[in-house]
């Protein structure tokens, strides 16, 4: 139902002016032309109904400033007509005069419980007809003011509401503080680009044949704690987690935001993870698993940004770099920490170091060489 006026517009030498629409119901065609012609001269503009039904007709069609409703008619009395008019959610407001005829007390009465506004005796005065009818404009005004407010308030909730659901889809995949300067409108940190930074590759040991004999129960079990972990961690150490499949998470460093010496962020997080999981580790032994964590990093340059398709997207890095840190993390034992050689580069005068010498890594035409980092220096 079209609860929206649609007024109609007059000109008046070069301006433009908005007549209010008064609907009279009656079913006597002298007194539709009376009141009528009462009303169209003081600038109204007059819609005419015969009967009940026709007015609930228009009114789903247009729904008028005021309505000026005669008591008895045939079929729908005024009475029905305005109990149908203040159950109806879009129509409740409409500001009803009716119209009182042989004993004015009582139809004033039944009316007030119908949910009549105002009531005009027959034979109808001019002057008292528009007095109400000013009154019940005033009313009408203030009425449609609060819908227009409640409109916009309603629009701007449901905006804060799409920023909401927006602000928790980026932090599915972007620190905290990053989702929130995004949401605040900074769309220029998911653009693509090309970046140098650091990304790490986990993964858990052993997870295979875990998986393989595990009850699902237990597999997901695992997986939500060590998930929750890594994604703890990473929060703190401003690192964004890129991707993660089964028991492979990937992150990064320096993307989107730019950070100091990334390359010991990035290393710093997998110390940090290899001492916060020993607790976690433990409780997978007492239950009989055994898992292990593996830990690698690598140095390069990225094409980092925003990828995806229809309400997907996942911030990611396309570049060798990452598949070096994946690789670089199959070559850790027990929890090891092991880096390439441009992340040494940028680390070996904070930890403690040792070297696994060069090694020949799938994918990748030259040897790769590969330390280990263990405690600070």
């Amino acid at each position: 139902m079209n609860s929206t006026v649609e007024l109609k517009h007059h000109k008046t030498g070069d301006a433009q002016q908005v007549r209010p629409c008064v609907l009279i119901v009656d079913d006597e065609p002298a007194n539709l032309k009376l009141l009528g012609q009462l009303l169209a001269p003081e600038g109204y503009e007059v819609q005419v109904a015969r009967s009940g039904e026709q007015a609930m007709k228009l009114l789903r069609e247009r729904l008028p400033n005021i309505m000026l409703l005669d008591v008895v008619m045939e079929g729908m009395s005024g009475y029905d007509v305005c109990r149908e008019v203040r159950d109806c959610e879009d129509m409740r407001a409409l500001p009803i005069i009716l119209v009182t005829g042989a004993r004015p007390e009582e139809e004033k009465a039944h009316g007030l419980d119908a949910g009549a506004d105002e009531f005009l005796t027959k034979p109808v005065v001019r002057e008292d007809l528009l007095a109400r009818a000013r009154a019940l404009l005033r009313v009408d005004a203030m009425h449609r003011q609060m819908r227009d407010w409640n409109h916009q308030l309603e629009d701007r909730v449901a905006e804060q509401v799409r920023e909401m659901q927006k602000l928790d889809q980026l932090r599915n995949f972007l620190p905290t503080h990053v989702a929130d300067l995004v949401a605040e409108g900074d769309q220029s940190l998911l653009s693509p680009r090309r970046r140098k930074i650091t990304g790490c590759f986990l993964d858990l040991q052993g997870f295979m044949e875990f998986a393989e004999t595990a009850e699902p129960e237990e597999v997901m079990e695992v997986l939500g704690d060590y998930y929750q972990a890594v994604g703890d961690l990473a929060e703190k150490a401003g690192g964004t987690v890129e991707h993660f499949e089964g028991s492979g998470i990937s992150l990064l460093f320096n993307a989107p935001m730019k950070m100091d010496n990334h390359e010991a962020a990035a290393v710093q997080f997998l110390m940090d993870l290899h001492d916060d999981a020993e607790e976690l580790i433990n409780t997978w032994e007492e239950c009989g698993y055994e898992l292990r964590l593996q830990l690698g990093a690598a140095t390069g340059y990225a094409s980092v940004g925003v990828l995806g398709f229809g309400g997907r997207s996942q911030y990611c890095a396309n570049g060798a770099v990452m598949t070096l840190a994946r690789k670089v993390c199959g070559k850790s034992e027990d929890g090891q920490v092991v880096v390439d050689e441009k992340t040494l580069d940028a680390i070996a005068s904070l930890y403690r170091t040792e070297s696994l010498g060069e090694h020949q890594l799938k994918g990748f035409s030259r040897p790769v060489q590969l330390t280990i980092v263990s405690e600070k220096a």
